[in-house]
């Protein structure tokens, strides 16, 4: 079993802003997939379908990037997800627009939504794709992850979709994490 979570923010304020870069992949994927996320149950949205053999839940949290946490627990204790079966994508402005990079564990960085999974969680380790979106140099940070990419950026950000995207497949047919973040974090 697999649990792909993309953190973003919910309502159509938010679409296509920088910090629902998690979210996009997570309707990437099911696009792909042909997905539909059409179960609504603790405080998110989602879906599953199986790939290589392994059951896929894709996740997109209701409850604002700060909460997030608080949907992703309960989701994974009801289905009994462990740890090393979760998968959080989200947005990393101290990433250049277009790159991606995969980590098994670490610090929130500053993200509001990983420091929600991290205390809900209440462990640090578990799998990530974050996805950049470039730093906003002097302007202020709610500013920045709050509004759209700019129309020159977008095409950086699908290809990082893209790949990301790419990944959690690999991650399905190869289930040692570390073996995909290798392959990955080397593509850039």
């Amino acid at each position: 079993m697999k649990m792909i979570v993309g953190l973003g923010n919910p309502g159509k304020k938010y679409a296509g802003t920088k910090h629902n870069v998690g979210f996009m992949t997570i309707d990437s994927i099911a696009k792909a997939h042909g997905v539909t996320l059409n179960k609504n149950e603790f405080e998110a949205n989602y879906g599953t379908f199986f790939l290589n053999g392994e059951k896929v839940f894709l996740v997109k949290p209701q409850t604002y990037m700060n909460d997030s946490g608080r949907a992703v627990k309960p989701l994974m204790t009801y289905y009994q997800v462990q740890l090393d079966e979760l998968l959080v994508i989200y947005d990393d402005m101290d990433l250049p627009a277009g790159k991606i990079r995969l980590r098994q564990h670490g610090s929130a960085g500053g993200h509001n939504g990983i420091k929600s999974m991290i205390s809900y969680l209440r462990t640090s380790n578990f799998n990530r794709i974050r996805i950049g979106t470039d730093h906003p140099g002097r302007g202020t940070v709610v500013d920045w992850v709050l509004t759209p990419f700019a129309k020159t950026v977008r095409p950086l950000i699908d290809e990082s979709i893209e790949k990301a995207s790419e990944a959690v497949d690999s991650w399905t047919a190869e289930p040692d994490f570390m073996q995909i973040m290798n392959q990955y974090n080397r593509k850039g």
